[in-house]
């Protein structure tokens, strides 16, 4: 073991899988979050009786957190009890119709067939979920597991014209978008409307991403979609109890104020209160376009500035505690919009909230009873907005957007008594996003994948500008979503040890 000084800047779920897999294969890790709390957005708010994830709510591909523990000789079955979701999610529609995604494949054919007869949507969908799986068989071979930045990181040039190279490359299908690639198979608009909503893990429109993106569909049908008991934030805490087993030093409450540099090179932080600390080498889980402005600053900053990276959306989260719960929701459920191409012009386009917003609901009573008093509810509601505009006051803008919430729920998915429920009240706004957590301009899901092409990229774990840095979380690769997110972590932690391993031998 090369057993190097590793400082970890921020706690959010990327940052505590790379401080984990540091610490399981020898390092010494230090890991710092500004806030009192370790986990960043993955968060817990408890009051009266309630207790709501913060942030994260759908777990899929649990898989990479399995290798994580793995990392360290551990069965991940001894720090989370998992529960398989099925139905994954509930849709309502703007007309008062509903359908539930279902894993199985031919099982969600036939109710699509069922729910819109006569227009073929059901083998379309068998299709579309054949194209799915071929993403996501190019996606693990190219993208994942491994420090990505651009196209040719993904392939090996001397390969670059093997005929099984040239398929992979051609089933990406690049120039076309999600939304495109989606009705080419599944035309009914409500079905494809539900389709186009797997972009939303990544905080992007499904008609701006590149059709790749498609891939999560197969995942989470393959995959499943999994509730942890104890919720999201029993995540963040199984990571860091086996992060403390492995000797990782947790520092909350420390705000890290920039990354010291010698020659170019990392050789420590500096923290808010003047401390400067050295370190061997530093994993950023703050964002990445932030980590170049604010912590690095200098070429790097300027390198990065110009690549013209966007910030994914943000959103609007209502935590409303119910005295009593809707009997009729799901788990998940996504009431969706009158108008997708409405919903996104408004948000990605045009900077401002949607008028008919898709909402996005997490109602975990049905799975876990103790989330709220017997025979309540902690409703989790989700809204996506613009990252923030100039201008843009979300303290003014809030309660009359929250009516717009509200009215949508009692309209398009049955919750008509809702207002007399509400028990117990919080939210957050792009605005609280952005002072909250280090992320750009209140983006949720770190840097939007717009671009028919190269839309899927983005900066690399291993920084090209700065030796010894390396990035973590949504906005760095492969992007945001809770596994993704937690698998960027993996992936900054082994290519780290690998150079300190390669730095070893030489020397």
């Amino acid at each position: 073991m090369s057993g190097k000084s590793v400082g970890v800047i921020g706690s959010g779920l990327g940052g505590l899988a790379a401080a984990c897999v540091l610490a399981a294969r020898g390092h010494r890790v230090t890991a710092f979050d500004k806030n009192g709390w370790l986990g960043g957005k993955a968060a817990v708010l408890e009051a009266d009786g309630f207790r709501f994830d913060m942030g994260p709510t759908i777990l899929t591909v649990p898989r990479v957190l399995e290798r994580i523990f793995a990392e360290a000789g551990r069965d991940m079955a001894d720090y989370l009890d998992l529960r398989r979701l099925d139905p994954q999610w509930r849709c309502f529609f703007d007309g008062g119709e509903s359908i539930d995604l279902l894993a199985d494949v031919d099982a969600m054919a036939g109710a699509m067939d069922r729910f819109a007869p006569g227009t073929g949507a059901g083998e379309g969908y068998r299709r579309f979920q054949k194209v799915a799986a071929g993403l996501h068989g190019v996606s693990e071979r190219f993208f994942f597991w491994k420090p990505v930045e651009d196209l040719f990181d993904t392939i090996d040039l001397r390969a670059n014209f093997s005929p099984a190279t040239m398929r992979d490359v051609l089933s990406l299908r690049m120039g076309s978008s999600v939304a495109g690639t989606i009705r080419r198979h599944v035309r009914e608009d409500r079905l494809a409307q539900m389709l186009d909503h797997f972009t939303q893990y990544v905080g992007s429109s499904p008609y701006g991403s590149p059709a790749v993106l498609c891939a999560i569909a197969h995942m989470q049908a393959a995959d499943g979609v999994w509730y942890p008991m104890g919720g999201t934030r029993a995540v963040v805490e199984a990571l860091v109890r086996l992060g403390r087993e492995l000797g990782v030093t947790f520092r909350p409450g420390t705000d890290v104020a920039g990354v010291e540099l010698r020659d170019g090179a990392v050789v420590g932080v500096r923290t808010a209160s003047g401390d400067i600390l050295a370190f061997d080498a530093v994993v950023s889980n703050m964002d990445a376009i932030r980590t170049y402005r604010e912590l690095v600053g200098g070429p790097a900053a300027r390198a990065y500035e110009s690549k013209g990276f966007e910030p994914a959306c943000s959103g609007v989260v209502l935590y409303l505690g119910l005295k009593q719960r809707y009997e009729h929701l799901a788990h998940h459920c996504f009431v969706f919009s009158r108008d997708p191409e409405e919903e996104f012009d408004a948000i990605y386009k045009h900077g401002r909230p949607a008028p008919d917003p898709t909402c996005y609901l997490a109602a975990p009573s049905f799975t876990e009873p103790g989330v709220a008093p017997e025979g309540g509810e902690a409703l989790y509601v989700l809204v996506h907005a613009p990252y923030l505009r100039p201008g843009q006051d979300w303290s003014r803008m809030l309660p009359g957007y929250r009516q717009v919430i509200l009215d949508k729920l009692k309209r398009s998915a049955g919750l008509h008594d809702i207002e007399e429920r509400i028990t117990f009240e919080r939210a957050l706004t792009p605005q609280d996003i952005h002072d909250r957590y280090k992320v750009l301009d209140g983006a949720i899901y770190g840097l939007a994948s717009h671009g028919k092409f190269m839309g899927a990229f983005k900066p690399g774990n291993r920084s090209r500008k700065v030796p010894g840095l390396y990035l973590a979380g949504g906005a760095a690769h492969p992007g945001p979503g809770m596994p993704m997110v937690m698998m960027s972590g993996w992936i900054a932690a082994d290519v780290l040890d690998r150079d300190a391993s390669a730095a070893a031998g030489a020397a």
